[in-house]
């Protein structure tokens, strides 16, 4: 019996679809089956970057796959964004950012390729640290009371150099001189180890520093740490003081980085990653690593990392940010 071309081709498209909807789940259920890009929008020797790498070799035995990690550098971290947002979303490029790239945007002052809110599925808050005003062995102030009185002495004259505009780093170095009244150049670098650099230098006055490319400096002389921007005292270094016990009261910047994919991708393979990127900073060895470079693992859920990514934004939209010189 010669069937109808229309009911024939129906037919094929009914069963077309089944097929699809019977392949999708399974699909999911196969990830990862091929190595995953773990992107670091900061260069190496940062936070960011010793996070990602803690993590790397926990992720690889638990996903069973290799996780390559890329580090992006540039535009305050908002570069390596960028890529993970217009990437495939099919969970096999993820990566690790901070507060500014993430969709912290001070004062509503910088500008983004992207929408974070709208182009990234977030996975899972990662690591928490303070950070550490630091001042050149050559500047003649010791005490964050003599940083202000030299500020205030000679406006302009001195510089803090940060992790890039757009970081929470510059939310730190601007809260710092708004709250304390005072006229100093803020100066944005390409991460924080390049800025930790240029301190030691001398090429800049002070710094924002997170842990991993400050400890070390601090430890050696290089580097005089003024104060810590969290609201306790950081257990690495605990004679430096808060820029709260300082006079600045209720300053508290605390630097953060989460874990993030393509908007798109799907639940179950976010669902996944989540699992995976939680149980990897559970490990002892990881937070191990990650304690080491001055930072506290912070797993959460999804959810948890939204409704904290849009506590922050908040808090930041109520700054307004002078500019910045560039380096």
């Amino acid at each position: 019996m010669q069937r109808h071309p229309l009911r024939l081709a129906v037919a094929i498209a009914i069963g077309f679809g089944s097929a699809l909807l019977a392949v999708g789940p399974s699909w999911a259920q196969a990830f990862p089956n091929k190595p995953i890009r773990f992107f670091v929008p900061f260069p190496a020797g940062g936070s960011t970057d010793a996070v990602a790498r803690a993590m790397q070799p926990a992720l690889e035995k638990i996903l069973g796959q290799s996780v390559v990690v890329e580090n992006r550098a540039g535009a305050g971290g908002m570069l390596g964004v960028d890529m993970i947002a217009k990437a495939a979303p099919d969970g096999y490029t993820i990566g690790i950012a901070g507060a500014g790239a993430l969709g912290v945007n001070i004062g509503e002052r910088v500008s983004r390729p992207y929408d974070p809110i709208k182009d990234l599925a977030l996975i899972s808050r990662a690591a928490a640290s303070p950070f550490i005003l630091v001042a050149t062995p050559a500047l003649k102030a010791n005490t964050l009371s003599d940083v202000i009185k030299l500020a205030k002495a000679e406006p302009n004259r001195i510089s803090i150099g940060h992790g890039g505009n757009g970081t929470a780093m510059q939310l730190a170095a601007l809260t710092f001189v708004t709250m304390a009244d005072v006229k100093i150049n803020l100066v944005p670098y390409r991460g924080t180890a390049p800025a930790v650099t240029d301190t030691i230098a001398g090429h800049v006055q002070l710094g924002i520093a997170d842990p991993p490319p400050s400890m070390g400096a601090i430890s050696e002389g290089k580097l005089k740490a003024i104060a810590v921007t969290s609201k306790r005292r950081f257990s690495v270094f605990p004679d430096v003081p808060t820029f709260e016990e300082l006079g600045l009261k209720d300053y508290d910047i605390t630097g953060w980085f989460g874990i993030a994919a393509p908007a798109a991708t799907p639940r179950e393979i976010v669902t996944k990653l989540n699992a995976a990127v939680v149980a990897a900073l559970k490990d002892p060895e990881v937070a191990r690593r990650i304690r080491l470079v001055g930072m506290e693992p912070t797993p959460t859920t999804p959810e948890e990392f939204s409704a904290f990514l849009d506590s922050e934004i908040k808090k930041a939209a109520k700054l307004q940010v002078p500019g910045d010189k560039a380096n």
